[in-house]
């Protein structure tokens, strides 16, 4: 079993998808994400301005943001969103712990800005997902160097501050 097998299989239980779900999308999925790439969140989330539209299905691995859409009537399965985090700019998130949900927002590379809302079945979720995406967009400072690590969906680099400055 590869990374991605191991890794999307409890991501998704963790977010309450159920097993058909699970293996209707399982075969797009495959055909983005590459092998060794682990999942970190899977969950059911909505357009925020087009919440008529129907349900998605978002899968965030460490190197790719991934977003499926099955039609209601037929559940057919079309790829919305299928992207590298690199690629990702202005990536904000807003967790709402009175609705249960997180609104999450991107620009694709295209320049479309992407929202979505992630509900989740519990308040003390919302802050778990909040970490999940935390660990993912916010740069890491090295405690060494203090310098941010490279790579990380387009986050500004740390300004550099002589000893004399600093406080």
């Amino acid at each position: 079993m590869d990374v991605f097998s191991r890794t999307f299989l409890p991501a998704a239980a963790e977010a309450g998808v159920a097993i058909p779900t699970v293996s209707r999308h399982m075969p797009v999925f495959r055909r983005c994400v590459e092998a060794d790439d682990a999942t970190v969140l899977v969950s059911r989330c909505v357009r925020v301005d087009r919440p008529l539209q129907g349900e998605f299905l978002m899968l965030l691995t460490y190197r790719r943001l991934v977003v499926t859409q099955e039609t209601r009537l037929l559940h057919r399965l079309r790829l919305h969103l299928n992207t590298e985090l690199r690629h990702l700019s202005n990536v904000t998130w807003n967790p709402d712990p009175r609705t249960s949900a997180i609104e999450v927002a991107a620009t694709a590379v295209d320049g479309v800005r992407e929202r979505f809302a992630i509900p989740v079945s519990q308040p003390k979720q919302v802050w778990h997902v909040d970490a999940l995406l935390t660990h993912l967009f916010r740069p890491r400072i090295t405690a060494d160097r203090g310098e941010t690590r490279k790579g990380l969906a387009g986050a500004p680099r740390a300004p550099k501050l002589s000893p004399a400055v600093a406080f």
